[in-house]
């Protein structure tokens, strides 16, 4: 990172969450990136991709640089130490969660609402702990992705409630300290005293509600901290050394849930650089149908049964293609219209332009689509000894899309802006589809489906086998290329070979020696693709993590061990991850918190785990 950047290391953000939207705190304090109420809402904090779009500090004034980070235990609250010339200070900041009170008309749910839910309030509280300490507080919203500056005005004559306008948008900003207008900035400063506090509250609510004062701010942080612990508390997380890692990947996910659909965005943010400078800029606030089977296998694993029901009831009331089959992606809402636009206006996270809103890959044709809802499904259905009868239609409409299309090229499980292909995975997945459905037919009775489905399956298995597999017994990228590509480490978490066939060992050593930058695994070679994109990637943390399970499947726990302790040392400073890692400069590109790196972090620690047990049981 260039020290004369303006934009801190996308590593470097804090992430909170309500389950209806989320927040990156920059280290200086600074909220960075807030949409209002949900995740893809137009920002009202947009510092992220222009440093003119919006910001909100709360912190010490004139200190910039904070002694520590990090979130209370076992939850998404973060604090924050600073040591100033005159004393400590702490601040804690939290998107707050409360118990439910009636309808939430803010963000309707379509799910049935549980106990606990956001209040749509942002709070942030801070500590005098030693000596004495200005503080300074500076709300500087810019709505709709920066475009228009808040129009603020004082709303109470001490002057300690504020509300800010602009595109259609309304929040308030409440605080004990006196607040100053500033053209479109609320400030205010303070000096606390040892063992003072002092809040701030921004509020979306209905009729805007907020503390009303310092100990009903406090409360709420911890009823927030309450609602975190007693939501880990149900995950089933094994006491091992990966038990760190694996709470705080349940708690990203978690976060990155839309409570009131159980939708899971892919990451918080959109336009966070793949290349830097680059274009490979992508909004990723939305669900893709490919995070199904991997989100449904994180939380079964961890024992979060209704977070996967809600998921998979979510599924279930999507609107399909006219041909059965789902989109590649839907909005959290479920829409389906997800046109991409750019903001041409912005500068991008250190200058990586367009910034885009929407994303244009959702109407593309990609058929491991398929095999992702199917495995998730079967899932599922083994999970819960029973199939809803609203699911049955879904399966045996995937299956029959699968059936139509598993012979036709498509763009790949990376959304490649190039010409269609007969991708490896894309083949795989749609086996994965057939033979997944063939099993819930079974499970169902349905004995002339599930031969159906069952014979299907082997003919994509027989022709992946006779046209996806090069000279050297090595899966393919796609039938036209002996090119590698780390999507085909699927076929050894999906079970298409077993772990002792040497196909899949030639595949599994191809990919860790040829395909790596420094032990971390690129999706395929940007030369050797044709992605219609320029620029270079760094390594995709989700293959790295797929490497693991993979050479755990063959037999290599020692390398997969090795290959695991890697990526952990890697975590951001608060144990997130990105998309992709730049290995020549050591830090994360991509958007941030990316659902699909911890999504593989906990299918991957799970093989570990049990890999570990087993060895127990075995003494």
């Amino acid at each position: 990172m260039s020290t004369t950047s303006p934009f801190p290391p996308i590593a470097d953000y804090a992430f909170l969450s309500n389950c209806h939207t989320g927040a990156l705190v920059a280290p200086d304090g600074s909220i960075d990136w807030l949409c209002v109420p949900a995740f893809d809402s137009p920002s009202a904090f947009g510092n992220l991709l222009d440093r003119e779009a919006g910001s909100f500090r709360f912190g010490p004034f004139g200190i910039n640089s904070p002694t520590a980070r990090t979130y209370v235990p076992g939850t998404n609250v973060l604090t924050t130490t600073w040591h100033t010339p005159g004393g400590w200070l702490l601040v804690h900041d939290a998107l707050t969660m409360g118990p439910r009170t009636g309808p939430d008309h803010v963000t309707p749910h379509t799910r049935p609402p549980a106990d606990d839910d956001a209040d749509h309030v942002l709070v942030r509280l801070v500590e005098c702990l030693e000596g004495s300490v200005e503080v300074e507080l500076r709300c500087e919203p810019a709505f709709d992705y920066g475009r228009e500056p808040a129009k603020w005005t004082l709303v109470d004559k001490e002057g300690h409630v504020a509300e800010a306008t602009g595109s259609g948008q309304t929040f308030r900003l409440s605080t004990d300290m006196s607040i100053g207008l500033e053209g479109s900035s609320a400030r205010a400063r303070h000096t606390l005293s040892v063992g003072e506090k002092a809040y701030c509250a921004l509020s979306w609510a209905e009729e805007f509600a907020a503390p009303v004062d310092v100990d009903d701010a406090v409360e709420r942080i911890d009823r927030t901290v309450r609602f975190w612990r007693r939501w880990l508390a149900r995950a089933r997380i094994p006491d091992h050394p990966l038990r760190h890692p694996l709470e705080r990947a349940a708690l990203t996910i978690k976060g990155l849930t839309y409570m009131p659909t159980g939708a899971t965005v892919a990451a918080l943010t959109t336009s966070l650089p793949e290349t830097p400078g680059g274009e490979r800029n992508w909004d990723y606030r939305y669900t893709w149908m490919r995070d199904t089977t991997f989100t449904l296998q994180a939380l079964h694993f961890l024992n979060l049964d209704w977070e996967a029901d809600e998921f998979m009831q979510f599924v279930a009331d999507l609107e399909p293609d006219q041909d059965g089959g789902l989109q590649i992606m839907y909005g959290i809402d479920g829409r389906r219209d997800l046109t991409e636009s750019t903001r041409d206006e912005l500068s991008g996270y250190e200058g990586a332009k367009p910034v885009r809103l929407g994303n244009g890959a959702f109407n593309q044709r990609q058929n491991d689509v398929y095999g992702a809802v199917l495995d998730s499904l079967l899932l599922h259905t083994r999970r819960n000894q029973h199939l809803p009868r609203r699911l049955w239609p879904l399966v045996k409409s995937q299956a029959e899309g699968a059936l139509a299309t598993w012979r036709e090229p498509d763009q790949g499980i990376w959304e490649a802006r190039g010409a269609p292909q007969h991708y490896v995975s894309s083949k795989l997945m749609e086996w994965v589809a057939l033979d997944r459905a063939a099993k819930i037919a079974a499970i169902r009775e349905d004995l002339e489906l599930e031969k159906t489905w069952s014979e299907a399956a082997e003919e994509i298995r027989a022709d992946i086998l006779a046209h996806g597999v090069s000279d050297r017994g090595v899966l393919r990228q796609h039938y036209d290329t002996d090119a590698l590509d780390a999507s085909t480490l699927l076929a050894a978490i999906f079970g298409f070979l077993p772990g002792t066939d040497e196909r899949l060992k030639n595949t599994v050593d191809a990919i860790a020696t040829e395909l790596t930058e420094h032990g971390f695994v690129l999706r395929y070679v940007t030369g050797e693709t044709d992605d219609g994109l320029t620029g270079k990637e760094g390594t995709f943390l989700i293959c790295s993590f797929w490497l693991v399970s993979a050479l755990s499947v063959v037999g290599e726990r020692e390398q997969a061990t090795d290959l695991l302790e890697r990526l952990l040392r890697i975590a951001s400073p608060l144990g997130l991850y990105a998309e992709e890692f730049e290995v020549d400069r050591s830090r994360h590109l991509g958007n941030f918190p990316q659902a699909f790196s911890h999504l593989a972090l906990i299918e991957a620690a799970a093989r570990i785990i049990l890999a570990d047990r087993l060895e127990e049981l075995s003494l």
